[in-house]
């Protein structure tokens, strides 16, 4: 579908996140996060989750080591945002010392991966996709720390995912990300394809949920 806002209209950070906050709140009210936010599910459902984030992060950030030097890119690789390390410290404690020989991603994280390589192939692709996971990890991504920690006693390791300690102030990182958006060189006609970019990034975290859910009598809590 088009993209009919007008991204001249104001600072493009702003005019990217009220289009897509449609698709951003289906995925926070998805009925899967509805469980685990509700304290609804035991830790496996919550590991299911992780087991999907390895490979859709594996994705993103295989991505991020192949632009890096990409001019406009490549601005927005950084080093103290990459989460595969902590994702494998997370699995090794949730799943086992075995996890790499045992978990496998869904239908649906296996075309969300697909999707991110495809898109990466151009800066403002990549962008959408990192955008759309990153921004919002360091930011709602906090609730489920602390779900973690409060109902399940996962302080260190298994929730190592959503700890951003070597970012410093993330609010501070979060302005500076919007300023590199605001400044990126893309045309008028890149950014509206961007922003179509990161709605589909956001449909596609919509259908991992969805699927997870179809899951989710196997995993209430006692």
């Amino acid at each position: 579908m088009p993209v009919t806002t007008d991204v001249e209209s104001g600072p493009f950070s702003a005019t990217l996140r009220a289009s897509t906050l449609p698709a951003h709140e289906r995925a926070n009210h998805s009925a899967y996060m509805n469980a685990l936010l509700g304290g609804e599910l035991s830790l496996e459902g919550y590991t299911r989750l992780a087991i999907q984030y390895y490979f859709i992060y594996q994705a993103i950030e295989q991505a991020a080591d192949k632009l890096a030097k990409d001019p406009v890119a490549g601005k927005f690789v950084f080093e103290e945002l990459r989460r595969l390390p902590s994702l494998e410290r997370d699995l090794e404690h949730l799943v086992g010392p075995d996890w790499r020989e045992t978990v496998r991603p869904l239908a649906s994280t296996e075309r969300y991966a697909r999707r991110v390589a495809e898109a990466s192939h151009w800066s403002g692709g990549f962008v959408a996709h990192h955008y759309t996971r990153y921004l919002g990890d360091i930011a709602g991504g906090q609730i489920i720390r602390r779900l973690l920690e409060r109902k399940y006693g996962v302080t260190e390791a298994g929730s190592l995912f959503y700890h951003f300690d070597q970012l410093g102030s993330a609010p501070r990182f979060r302005d500076d990300y919007r300023e590199q958006l605001n400044s990126a060189p893309w045309s008028e006609d890149e950014r509206a394809r961007l922003i179509e970019e990161a709605i589909v990034a956001f449909e596609c975290n919509i259908a991992v949920f969805d699927e997870l859910a179809s899951e989710l009598d196997a995993y209430r809590a006692a």
